[in-house]
């Protein structure tokens, strides 16, 4: 299509945004901006059945998280507005009309009853309509509107040769006719059908880029036998490949809640960074050029398009997503990654005095996750139990015969030391190894263990002796010789 690009971002307020939706609105959003176009936001709420409270929220919420900024929207308007389905609900009529009086669809006055009596039958038990009311005469239609008898608005469909379409991702798509059904347009209680909702929306708005997942790659005819019957411009079609998860036996299948969490929500209270996120998902079935996979927004913008979409299925590695995580918190500063790690440090800590700087000093090289800091920092506000075997380590030539010594040597040491400063501790433990004729390891190991009660732990036994402080760090020295008797 010529002119300027138009992307919209459709999604229905019925819950949470599913990383699905997320990825469809991060390709529509790039797809604009990597071709200097426009990005509209529009709520589609014409099903009021599955309309939830709070939806329109969390969709909002979303795309404000993730940095996808529409450029027209139903919060800060347009030119093609209302951009709420339910706002527009009186425009949709006049075209469905206009479709009748050329012969291009009809009123279908069929009961409740007669369609569910239809689907028992052999023929349209998977659904379908048998076109009943598709050629009545016009006394006998008259007679019914008298009447007030409800009635739906159908598309009279073609009934034989074939359709074609062609999509930017799976090129040319021929369906036959027989195939489609006389598809509803205006439902009984006025408002339209999602299908017809969208062609009009799309065609008033000049949007000319729809992307959607290819599971609607079989409804595409449907759309275009719309446009053709107004004699529209059809729009340029980016149907995305689907993302598929791994269950416990390998087996891959649709991403779904078994896999994981798959919202975009869920994945933040998981400790997932939006950036890392939208980074992840945006190369879930999408190829740079490149080998690159680090990229800020701003950058997708740039490298992004339609050319480099698979048709293959992705697959959502939550241990990929956790990697992409982990880089973003290695590359931000000390100060920001304890900005955001600082309530996952409260959690731990509680109220004790402890710098959360230096705690999140020695977590940000460790952490992949925010939600880990919690219990790897856990032995701070609390010492844990721990068993007397845990002295013994083999690379650092510490066993239960030196443990309680090298324990010994450094609270004595330590008591005496006024400058509680990690290069002071640094160089007080150091000198010690050199004088005690051992390692270094074997110095640091058993303080280590004295003062967290863990083999695994951020930072070594300088920075915890750093963190905790003069009088707790003796505390834990202490009480780590007492299982030895001393």
């Amino acid at each position: 299509m010529a002119g300027k690009v138009r992307t919209r971002y459709a999604p229905s307020p019925t819950g949470f945004m599913h990383v699905g939706n997320l990825r469809t609105a991060l390709y529509e959003y790039l797809i604009a901006k990597s071709q200097d176009g426009t990005f509209v936001l529009r709520i589609e709420d014409t099903d009021q059945e599955r309309y939830v409270e709070g939806a329109v929220d969390v969709i909002y919420n979303t795309l404000r998280t993730a940095g996808l900024k529409h450029d027209e929207g139903p919060d800060i308007g347009g030119e093609y507005g209302p951009y709420v389905q339910s706002e527009r609900k009186d425009m949709y009529r006049p075209f469905a009309e206009k479709l009748i009086e050329e012969g291009k669809a009809y009123r279908c006055f069929c009961s409740k009853e007669r369609l569910e009596a239809l689907r028992e039958t052999k023929e349209y038990a998977q659904g379908g309509y048998d076109r009943h009311c598709r050629d009545l005469p016009s006394e006998e239609i008259n007679k019914l509107l008298a009447e007030g008898v409800p009635y739906v608005i159908r598309q009279k469909m073609p009934i034989d040769g074939e359709t074609t379409f062609t999509d930017a991702v799976y090129g040319e798509i021929t369906a036959p006719n027989s195939e489609l059904q006389d598809q509803i347009l205006i439902k009984t209680d006025g408002y339209p059908t999602y299908n017809f909702a969208n062609v009009i929306d799309d065609h008033t708005m000049g949007i000319t880029h729809v992307v959607r997942g290819c599971e609607y790659l079989s409804s595409t005819p449907k759309y275009n036998l719309l446009y053709d019957s107004f004699g529209w411009e059809i729009p340029t079609y980016v149907h995305l490949p689907l993302i598929m998860g791994k269950d416990a036996d390998d087996k891959i299948s649709k991403l779904s809640k078994r896999h994981g969490s798959t919202g975009f929500e869920d994945l933040i209270k998981e400790g997932y960074l939006p950036e890392a996120i939208i980074n992840y998902i945006a190369l879930l079935g999408w190829c740079p050029k490149d080998n690159q996979e680090i990229f800020t927004l701003k950058e997708l913008e740039k490298a992004f398009s339609i050319d480099g979409i698979s048709k293959s299925p992705a697959v959502f590695d939550y241990n990929k997503l956790e990697w992409f995580n982990g880089e973003y918190i290695k590359a931000m500063t000390t100060e920001q990654f304890e900005k955001i790690a600082k309530p996952y440090i409260l959690q731990a800590i509680g109220d004790k005095p402890l710098d959360t700087l230096k705690l999140a000093s020695i977590l940000q090289q460790r952490t992949t996750k925010l939600t880990q800091i919690p219990e790897t920092i856990g032995f701070f506000a609390q010492l844990p139990e721990y068993t007397k075997d845990m002295f013994v380590n083999k690379k650092s030539k510490t066993n239960l015969e030196n443990s309680p010594v090298m324990l010994k040597a450094v609270y004595s040491e330590l008591s005496g030391l006024d400058d509680w400063s990690h290069d002071a501790l640094h160089d007080l433990l150091i000198n010690l190894a050199v004088k005690l004729g051992v390692k270094n390891g074997t110095v640091m190991w058993p303080a280590r263990i004295a003062l967290s009660g863990k083999t695994v732990t951020p930072g070594g036994a300088i920075e915890i002796l750093d963190i905790l402080g003069k009088e707790e760090s003796l505390a834990r020295l202490e009480n780590g010789l007492k299982m030895f008797g001393e």
